[in-house]
C-alpha cells in the first residue's frame, strides 16, 4: 500500500517519519520543499507538487492550515488520484467545511474522512495521543486499523460527519482557555511575589486536571442548589484578584469577563448557588 502525505509542518513530518518507521512507503509534499526534502533521509520520496506526490497512493493523508488551505491542496492532488483512492485529514477545520467536504470528494467517487488530533509532535512520532472521527462508519471500520496505528486512541463518536471537527474545536477552545487562566494565574502569583515553581509546585500536588469530569458532569446533571462553592463567594474572590492586580499594575486576560459574567448570575438571584450555575445557558 502507497501513501502520500500532503503537509509537512511538525506534526505530518513526525506522522511521516512514524510511517517510515514502520516500513510504509510514504510519498510526500509540502508548499516548502526544504521541510519535505528533509525527509528523504528517512525513505520519503518527495515530490515537487501535490499531484505528484498523490499519484498511485492508495490513502493520501493530509495536516494543513485551515479550510481554504485543504480544499486548494486536494484541488490539486486531486489530478493524480488514483480511482477510489481514501483521503485523511487530520487538519483542524470547521464542522462546516468537513461535512462539505465529505460530501464533494464522495459525488467524485473517493472516501474523505476527517480525523482531527490531540497529538503533539512528539505524539505523532510515537503514535501516541488522540484521533477522533465521526461519519460513516462502515468506512470507519474499514480503516480503524490504519488510523489506530497512527495513535494511542481512536475516539470513534458516531456517524454524525462534522462531530468529530465540532470537538476538536471544543477541545481546543478548552486549552486556548486553560493557558489563558494560567497566564492570569502567573501575573496574579507575580503581584504576590510568588515565584512560577512555586505555583507548579502547588499544581504537581493539587491536579486540577483530575477535577475536569467531575466537574463537567455537576454542570451537566444541573445540580447548581446543591453548592461546593457558593458563586457568591467565588465572586468575592474574584474580587480580590481584580484589585491584587490593579494594585500591582497588572492586567488579567480571563478574570474579568469571568466576574461579568458573575454578576449577571448573581443579579439573577443565583448568589447562593453553585459557582458553575454560569455554565447553565450553555447546556
Amino acid at each position: 500500500m502507497i501513501k502520500a502525505f500532503l503537509g509537512m509542518g511538525l506534526l505530518g513530518s513526525n506522522f511521516v517519519k512514524a510511517m517510515l518507521g514502520k516500513g510504509d512507503a510514504v510519498q510526500v509534499w509540502n508548499r516548502t520543499t526544504s521541510k519535505a526534502k528533509a525527509l528523504e533521509q528517512y525513505g520519503a520520496k518527495v515530490f515537487d507538487n501535490a499531484e505528484q506526490a498523490a499519484e498511485g497512493a492508495d490513502i493520501i493523508h493530509v495536516t494543513l492550515k485551515d479550510d481554504a488551505t485543504v480544499d486548494e491542496v486536494l484541488d490539486a492532488a486531486s489530478k493524480g488520484f488514483k480511482e477510489g483512492a481514501v483521503i485523511f485529514d487530520h487538519t483542524t477545520t470547521s464542522v462546516k467545511g468537513a461535512v462539505q467536504r465529505t460530501s464533494y470528494w464522495k459525488d467524485k467517487g473517493f472516501i474523505y474522512q476527517h480525523a482531527p488530533v490531540f497529538m503533539g509532535p512528539q505524539n505523532a512520532l510515537e503514535s501516541t495521543g488522540f484521533m477522533l472521527v465521526s461519519g460513516n462508519q462502515s468506512v470507519i471500520e474499514k480503516y480503524e486499523p490504519i488510523l489506530s496505528a497512527m495513535t494511542g486512541k481512536l475516539l470513534n463518536f458516531g456517524a454524525r460527519e462534522g462531530k468529530a471537527a465540532g470537538i476538536k474545536l471544543s477541545g481546543n477552545l478548552f486549552l486556548l482557555s486553560l493557558t489563558a487562566g494560567l497566564a492570569d494565574a502567573l501575573a496574579l502569583a507575580k503581584v504576590h511575589g510568588i515565584q512560577p515553581s512555586e505555583l507548579l509546585f502547588l499544581f504537581n500536588n493539587w491536579n486540577l486536571g483530575a477535577m475536569v469530569p467531575a466537574r463537567l458532569k455537576k454542570i451537566t446533571d444541573a445540580a447548581f442548589n446543591e453548592p461546593s462553592w457558593e458563586l457568591n463567594m467565588a465572586r468575592k474572590d474574584a474580587g480580590l484578584m481584580l484589585s491584587a492586580a490593579k494594585e500591582g499594575g497588572t492586567a488579567l486576560a480571563v478574570i474579568p469577563s469571568i466576574a461579568a459574567v458573575m454578576d449577571a448570575w448573581i443579579a439573577k438571584g443565583h448568589g447562593n448557588d453553585d459557582w458553575s450555575v454560569i455554565a447553565k445557558d450553555s447546556l
